[in-house]
C-alpha cells in the first residue's frame, strides 16, 4: 500500500473519532506507552475496553488523518507492546488484542492500529490506579454510572459472534447464501421442512439463530453476508486463503475466498485436488481405489476452522495443500479443550466454544456435527482407510491440523489391517511411532506393556509382536532393517577395524557403519552422526580408543 492507499484505508475504515477510535500521531512511543495518566496508550487501552472495544490508530495526524508515521519505536515490537499493555493494564484480557502494521511502500512511513477488546465481565479496566471511559472522542475517568454497569453485568462468557451490527440489514445478505442455508436446515431439521416453506427470510434466520430479533449479526454476515457487504465486518478478517505448492514448496496455485463461508466452503473443494488414489492390500487381489481425501475430511476441518477462529486476531483462515500428499488447515486462537486425545477420547460435545453464536448456527445448518464427535470421526475415516492420523500442532495460539492424503510406511497400513481390535487411541500411538514422533516416558512404558514397540528412546520401532500376524513379507524384512543391531555390534565393528587397519578418520568410522544403521534413520543424517559420535565416545571413555591428530587409535 502507498502512503495514499493507507489514508484513504484509514479514511474507511476508522472514518470518525467515538467511542471506538481514536487517531494518535505518537510520532515517538519510548514515552507514550505508559506516560501522562489519560494520555498515553495504556489509558486509551483502558477507555475503549471499559466501552466495547475499540481501535487506536497510531501514526496519524489528528484531524487530517495525514500520514506522520512512528518514527521513534522505543524498542517496542508488536508483541512486545501488547506484552506492556496487558502487563500494565489490570484486567485488560489478552484474547482480541491485537495489533496491525502498515507500512507505505513508497515513503515507508509505518502506521500501527491497536485493536482493544472488551473488558471481562464485571472486571473494569485499570491503568495509574483509575479505569477509564469514552464520552464521544473524550477519554475521562470512569464514573459512576458506567462502573455500576460494568460490575452489574450478567456473567456470561463474551460471544464475538453474537454482536449485533447495527448497521446492517437483510440487503446485506446474499440470496443465494440464504436459499442454500434453507436447504442445508432442511435436511438438520427435517421435522420443520412442511412449517420451513411457509417462513419469510427473517422468520428463517431467527428460527436458524443467525440473527436475533430480525437484527444482522456477525455471524449471519460471514455465514450468508454479501462480498460486497465485508466492509461492515471491519476491522475484522473473514477470509479463506487456498495455497497449491508442489513437493519442492514452490507455490502453483492459490486463491482467497470470502463472505458468505456458506458458500465458500463448496467452492473450497472444487479447488483441492482430490485425484483417485490406489493402494494394493495384502487381503485382495484388487488394488483399493478410493479418492485422495475422504469428503467427510475436506469439509470438517475447514468448518471448524470457521467456527474456531478467533476473528479479533484480524487474520485470515489459511489452507495449505501440498500436491499429492496433504492438507493443511490452520485458524487462529487457542484450542479450547483440555487435549486433541482428551476430544477423540470423549463421545460427547465439547462444553466450551469460542463463538457460541456461531457454533450453533452452523450446527442448525448442518455445517458441523450435531452432537459434536467431529474430530474423533476424522481420525476413524483416516484409519478406515488405512491412512496416518491426523496430526495437530497447538502452537503460537493457532491450530494446525494436517490431513495426509496417502500411505507413508506401509508397515502402519499391514498393522491396521492384521491387528482390527486395536484401539483408536492405541492406533494414535502407533502413528506417533511411524513417523518418528517423541512417545512420552509414559507412552513408551504402555505401549512396550503391550509389546507394540522395541528399541530405545528415542528411536522406537514397530515390534515382531506387532508385525507377525502381517503376511507382507517385505513388512517383515524392513522390521529387521529397521531394528539393526545393538551397540556392542557397533562398537565391535569399530575396534576390529582399528586391530586390523591400525587407525581411522571419522570419515572412516562414517563409511563403516553408515550403510548399517537402522534403516528408519536413512533420512535423517544429523541423527546418524550423533549415533556415530556417541559409539565413539563410549569407546573412549572406556579407554578402548583413543584420539590423537585427526585420527582414531585402538589403546
Amino acid at each position: 500500500m502507498t502512503e495514499a492507499e493507507i489514508k484513504q484505508y484509514i479514511q474507511i475504515r476508522y472514518p470518525r473519532e467515538n467511542e471506538s477510535c481514536d487517531w494518535k500521531e505518537f510520532s515517538n512511543l519510548k514515552h507514550v506507552v505508559k506516560g501522562h495518566a489519560g494520555e498515553d496508550i495504556a489509558s486509551y487501552c483502558s477507555a475503549f475496553s471499559n466501552m466495547e472495544g475499540g481501535n487506536l490508530v497510531m501514526g496519524v495526524k489528528d484531524g487530517s488523518l495525514n500520514i506522520s508515521g512512528i518514527q521513534n519505536f522505543g524498542g517496542y515490537t508488536q508483541d512486545s507492546l501488547k506484552a506492556r499493555l496487558v502487563k500494565e493494564c489490570i484486567n485488560l484480557p489478552s484474547e482480541g488484542l491485537d495489533l496491525l502494521e502498515l507500512e507505505a511502500s513508497d515513503t515507508h512511513k509505518i502506521v500501527w492500529i491497536l485493536t482493544i477488546p472488551k473488558h471481562y465481565t464485571r472486571r473494569p479496566v485499570y491503568v495509574h490506579g483509575q479505569a477509564w471511559q469514552r464520552i464521544g472522542d473524550d477519554l475521562v475517568k470512569i464514573r459512576d454510572e458506567r462502573y455500576n454497569k460494568i460490575i452489574n453485568e450478567i456473567e456470561v462468557p463474551y460471544d464475538w459472534s453474537a454482536e449485533i451490527i447495527e448497521s446492517a440489514n437483510i440487503k446485506d445478505l446474499d440470496p443465494i447464501a440464504i436459499a442454500k442455508a434453507r436447504k442445508q436446515f432442511a435436511i438438520r431439521n427435517p421435522k420443520k421442512v412442511e412449517e420451513l416453506d411457509g417462513w419469510d427470510d427473517i422468520t428463517f434466520l431467527n428460527k436458524a439463530k443467525l440473527t436475533i430479533q430480525g437484527k444482522i449479526t456477525r455471524t449471519a454476515l460471514i455465514l450468508l453476508g454479501k462480498e460486497e457487504s465485508e466492509y461492515l465486518l471491519s476491522p475484522f478478517v473473514a477470509k479463506i486463503r487456498w495455497c497449491l505448492k508442489d513437493k519442492d514448496n514452490q507455490n502453483k496455485d492459490y486463491e482467497i475466498f470470502t463472505i458468505p463461508f456458506i458458500l465458500a466452503v463448496d467452492e473450497f473443494r472444487t479447488k483441492v485436488r482430490n485425484v483417485k488414489y490406489h493402494m494394493v492390500r495384502s487381503d485382495s487381489m484388487f488394488p483399493d481405489e478410493m479418492m485422495r481425501y475422504d469428503i467427510f475430511n475436506l469439509r470438517e476441518p475447514l468448518h471448524n476452522c470457521i467456527a474456531h477462529q478467533d476473528y479479533t486476531k484480524c487474520a485470515r483462515i489459511e489452507v495449505v495443500e501440498i500436491e499429492d500428499d496433504r492438507l493443511i488447515f490452520q485458524n487462529h486462537g487457542q484450542f479450547l479443550p483440555e487435549s486433541v486425545e482428551s476430544v477423540v477420547r470423549k463421545d460427547c460435545p465439547e462444553s466450551i466454544y469460542r463463538n457460541r453464536f456461531l457454533t450453533d448456527a452452523m450446527r442448525n445448518l448442518n455445517m458441523i456435527e450435531t452432537e459434536g464427535g467431529g474430530i474423533k470421526k476424522m481420525f476413524n475415516k483416516q484409519r478406515d482407510r488405512l491412512f496416518p492420523m491426523p496430526e495437530y500442532d497447538l502452537s503460537d495460539e493457532k491450530v494446525k491440523v494436517t490431513i495426509i492424503g496417502r500411505v507413508i510406511d506401509e508397515a502402519f497400513a499391514q498393522i491396521l489391517i492384521a491387528n482390527k481390535e486395536l484401539d483408536l487411541m492405541q492406533i494414535m500411538l502407533l502413528d506417533k511411532v511411524q513417523k518418528h514422533k517423541g512417545l512420552t516416558h509414559e507412552e513408551a512404558k504402555y505401549l512396550r506393556s503391550r509389546y507394540f514397540i522395541e528399541g530405545r528412546k528415542p528411536n522406537y520401532i514397530l515390534s515382531a509382536n506387532v508385525v507377525k500376524p502381517t503376511k507382507n513379507r517385505r513388512l517383515k524384512t524392513t522390521y529387521i532393517h529397521n531394528k539393526a543391531f545393538d551397540n556392542n555390534h557397533y562398537r565391535s565393528l569399530i575396534l576390529q577395524y582399528l586391530e586390523k587397519f591400525g587407525q581411522a578418520t571419522r570419515e572412516d568410522v562414517d563409511d563403516l557403519l553408515w550403510d548399517k544403521l537402522p534403516a528408519y534413520l536413512d533420512e535423517d543424517t544429523k541423527k546418524k552422526k550423533a549415533k556415530i559420535t556417541n559409539l565413539l565416545s563410549s569407546l573412549r571413555i572406556e579407554n578402548k580408543i583413543a584420539f590423537k591428530d585427526g585420527h582414531w587409535f585402538k589403546c
